[in-house]
C-alpha cells in the first residue's frame, strides 16, 4: 500500500476537537506547555495507527500491540479513563484526516485507497473502523468508541458517501450489537441514524430511509422502551387538506363531500374527540351518515374487478387519497377507497376500547352502545365489499387482536420476553429421587387411616355410605353420548374403567334388566332410557327384533332339549301317580348336563370374558339355568296332566 500524503487543511470539515483548539495565552504559561505536550501524544498516537494501517495482516496480530505502543498504558489490556479518552481524540483526528484525503482524490470515502487491478479492499477508513471494532469487542478500549467514529463519518460524508458508510454499519450489525457494545453505544447509534433521517428526502430517498429503520428495529431489541410511544402521542401535523366551498361540475353531493372528509379529523386525534362531548357527537352523526351511503350503494363484484383487486399485489392501502370533489365519484366505487376508510373506523373504535383504561377514561354508557352499533355495521360492510371481504374483515380482525395484545404489554412495563434456563444444583444431579413410603401402602389408605385417627366416627357413620341411584350415576355418560353436546369420543366416561365398573355394580343391584342389555350394546346399553336424548334412544330401545332375541335364543335351547326329554319319557313305563312324580327329575338330567356343557364350553374359551363381561355371562347363565329348570319341571307336570 502507497505511503499516505501529508495531512492536508481540514478547514471545510464540521468536526473540530476540543483539543484542536489554539490556545489562549502565550506558549510561557503552563496551561500552554500541557497543551503542546497533549498535540504532542497525539501526534505520536497517530503515527503509531498510521503505520499500523499499511499492515496487511487481520486486526487480531497488531491492534493489541499498536494501543501498548501508542499509549503505554498502566495496565497491559485494558485503558484507564484519561487513556481512552486520550486515544478517541486522536483516532478521530486521523478519521478526520483520511476522511479529507479521500475528498482531495476525487473518490467516495469507502472506496479511497482501494486497488481496483487486483480488487482487493485496502480503504484505510475501512481498516481503521475494523481495528477500532476489534479493540472494542474484546475490551481493550472503552465499547463506545467505535459508535462515536461512525457518528464523526456520517457527519463528515455526503448522501452518497453515508450509503457506503451504513453498508459497513449494516456488514457489521452482528458484533455492534453483542452486549458489550450494545449497551455502551446505543444511544449514539440512535443518535446517528435521526440525525441521517433528518437528512435524507422522503420523496427521493425512500430505500435509504427504509434501510435505516429496518437496521434500528433489528439493531434494538423488541423490549427496548425507546422505540415505544410510551406515552400515545399522535402525529397530529397529518392533516387532511379537503374543499370547504362548493365548485361547479362535481357528480356528488358536496355535503356529503365535507363529512366524509372531516372524518380524518377525528381519526388523526382520537384522544381529543373521544374527551370532548360535542365532537363525539358531531363525529357519530357524520359516520352515521357515511356509512347510510355506503349501505345504500353497495358494489359489485365488477367494481373489484375493475379496479384488479384481485391480484395480490395490487391489494394494498394507499398513503394517502386525493381529495378532490371531482373525484369523489370514482372514489365511492373503488373498493380500497371504501376499505381505506372503514379500516380507520375500526382502528378508532379499537382505541377507543383499548385494554387497561379506567372507567373514567373509557367510554360511557351511552357512547359504548354507538361504538358497538357503529363497529357492527362497519364490519358487515367490510364482509360484503369484494374481493374476499371476509377474509379480509378475518385479517383485520387478527391484526387488531395482535395490536391489542401489543398495548398490553406495553402497559405492563415492556417485560422482557427472555427466560432464564433452569439450573439444576449439582448435589441433585446424580441423586436419585426416593419413592415416599405409607402406612398403609398408597397414600390414599393412609390418607384415610389418618382421618380416622383424627375422628373415631368417620368409620361408623351411617352417612358414610351413600350410593348413588343409578339414574344419578349414568347421567354424565348419557350426557357424553348426546350430539348436541359435541364432546369428543376421547373424552367420554366410557373410557374411564373403574367409572363403568362401578356403574355395572349398581345397575346389578338396581337395574338387572339394563344390565342384561351389557353383551349386546356394551356399557352405552346399560343406561337407562330416560336419560338418552330421542335420537339415541332409538339405537336402543325402538327396534322390537333385539327384545324378542333372547326369547328366541332360549326357545331354540328348549326344542334341542325337547328330544331328550321325550327319549327319557318313551323309556319309563307308564305308572300311576308315582312314576308322574319321577319324571321331572328324570327330565332335569338332560337340563343339567346341557349346562354343564355349556359351562364347559365357556370355560374353554376364557378369552372372550374379559373384566365386567364376565360377570355378565355368568348372570346370564344362571338365568337360563333357572328358566330351563323350571320349563323342566312345568312340562312333565302337563303331560301327565
Amino acid at each position: 500500500m502507497a505511503e499516505l500524503p501529508p495531512p492536508p487543511s481540514t478547514a471545510g470539515l464540521r468536526i473540530l476537537l476540543s483539543k484542536d483548539r489554539p490556545p489562549a495565552s502565550s506558549s510561557s504559561t503552563p496551561a500552554a506547555a500541557a497543551a503542546v505536550s497533549s498535540h504532542a501524544d497525539r501526534d505520536r498516537i497517530i503515527g503509531v495507527f498510521r503505520d499500523a494501517l499499511s499492515r496487511t495482516e487481520s486486526p487480531e496480530a497488531f491492534a493489541l500491540q499498536a494501543v501498548q505502543e501508542a499509549i503505554k498504558p498502566q495496565k497491559q489490556t485494558v485503558l484507564v479513563l484519561e487513556e481512552n479518552q486520550s486515544l478517541e481524540n486522536a483516532l478521530r483526528k486521523l478519521l478526520q484526516e483520511l476522511a479529507s484525503f479521500a475528498v482531495q482524490s476525487g473518490k467516495r470515502i469507502m472506496q479511497y485507497g482501494n486497488s481496483l487491478d487486483h480488487g482487493e479492499n485496502n480503504c484505510p477508513i475501512t481498516r481503521l473502523l475494523d481495528i477500532v471494532l476489534y479493540l472494542c469487542e474484546r475490551g481493550h478500549v472503552e465499547g463506545g468508541m467505535v459508535f462515536q467514529l461512525l457518528e464523526d463519518l456520517t457527519e463528515m460524508s455526503t448522501i452518497n458517501d453515508c450509503k457506503d458508510v451504513f453498508g459497513y454499519i449494516e456488514s457489521k450489525q452482528d458484533v455492534l450489537g453483542k452486549q458489550e457494545l450494545f449497551g455502551r453505544g446505543k444511544l449514539v447509534m440512535l443518535r446517528t441514524c435521526n440525525q441521517l433521517l433528518r437528512r435524507l428526502s422522503k420523496a427521493n430517498d425512500v430505500v435509504f430511509c427504509g434501510r435505516i429503520i429496518m437496521f434500528l428495529a433489528h439493531f434494538f431489541p423488541l423490549s427496548e422502551r425507546s422505540a415505544l410511544n410510551i406515552k400515545g402521542v399522535f402525529n397530529t401535523s397529518n392533516e387532511t387538506r379537503y374543499e370547504k366551498d362548493a365548485t361547479d361540475g362535481i357528480s356528488v353531493d358536496f355535503n356529503f363531500y365535507k363529512t366524509l372528509w372531516s372524518l380524518q379529523e377525528h381519526f388523526s386525534n382520537p384522544a381529543l374527540t373521544a374527551a370532548n362531548l360535542t365532537k363525539w357527537q358531531k363525529f357519530a352523526s357524520n359516520l352515521t351518515v357515511v356509512l347510510s351511503t355506503f349501505e345504500a350503494q353497495p358494489l359489485s363484484d365488477d367494481d373489484g374487478k375493475l379496479n384488479n383487486l384481485d391480484q395480490e399485489e395490487d391489494a394494498a392501502f394507499n398513503i394517502k387519497y386525493l381529495t378532490s370533489s371531482k373525484l369523489m365519484g370514482l372514489e365511492l366505487k373503488d373498493p380500497s377507497f371504501r376499505r381505506h376508510i372503514l379500516v380507520q373506523c375500526l382502528i378508532f373504535f379499537d382505541f377507543l376500547k383499548a385494554p387497561g383504561k379506567t372507567d373514567k377514561e373509557g367510554p360511557n354508557g351511552s357512547m359504548k352502545e354507538e361504538i358497538d352499533s357503529c363497529e357492527e355495521r362497519v364490519k358487515k360492510l367490510l364482509e360484503i365489499i369484494p374481493p374476499k371481504g371476509k377474509e379480509f374483515l378475518q385479517s383485520i380482525e387478527h391484526i387488531l387482536e395482535r395490536e391489542k395484545n401489543w398495548v398490553w404489554w406495553k402497559r405492563d412495563g415492556c417485560l422482557a420476553f427472555e427466560k432464564q434456563p433452569f439450573e439444576k444444583q449439582p448435589g441433585q444431579a446424580g441423586a436419585k429421587k426416593r419413592k415416599p413410603r405409607w402406612r398403609l401402602g398408597n397414600k390414599e389408605l393412609a390418607q384415610l387411616w389418618k382421618w380416622a385417627e383424627q375422628n373415631p366416627n368417620a368409620l361408623t357413620d351411617s352417612e358414610r355410605i351413600c350410593m348413588p341411584s343409578v339414574t344419578e350415576y349414568w347421567k354424565p355418560l348419557a350426557e357424553d353420548m348426546d350430539p348436541s353436546a359435541g364432546i369428543e369420543d376421547e373424552y367420554h366416561h366410557k373410557n374411564n374403567r373403574v367409572y363403568c365398573w362401578k356403574g355395572l355394580r349398581f345397575s346389578a343391584r338396581q337395574d338387572l334388566e339394563g344390565f342384561s342389555r351389557f353383551c349386546d350394546y356394551g356399557i352405552e346399553g346399560v343406561i337407562p332410557q330416560e336419560l338418552l336424548p330421542p335420537e339415541v334412544r332409538s339405537k336402543f330401545y325402538s327396534k322390537p327384533g333385539d327384545k324378542a332375541k333372547r326369547p328366541k335364543r332360549e326357545d331354540t335351547k328348549g326344542t334341542s332339549a325337547q328330544p331328550k326329554e321325550q327319549q327319557v319319557a318313551s323309556a319309563t313305563p307308564e305308572t300311576d301317580g308315582g312314576g308322574s312324580g319321577a319324571e321331572p327329575e328324570e327330565g332335569a338330567v338332560p337340563m343339567d348336563s346341557d349346562n354343564a356343557a355349556l359351562d364347559e364350553g365357556r370355560k374353554q374359551s376364557p378369552e372372550e370374558v374379559s373384566g365386567p363381561e364376565s360377570g355378565q355371562c355368568e348372570a346370564d347363565a344362571d338365568g337360563e339355568d333357572n328358566m330351563k329348570n323350571e320349563a323342566s319341571k312345568d312340562g312333565p307336570s302337563k303331560e301327565t296332566a
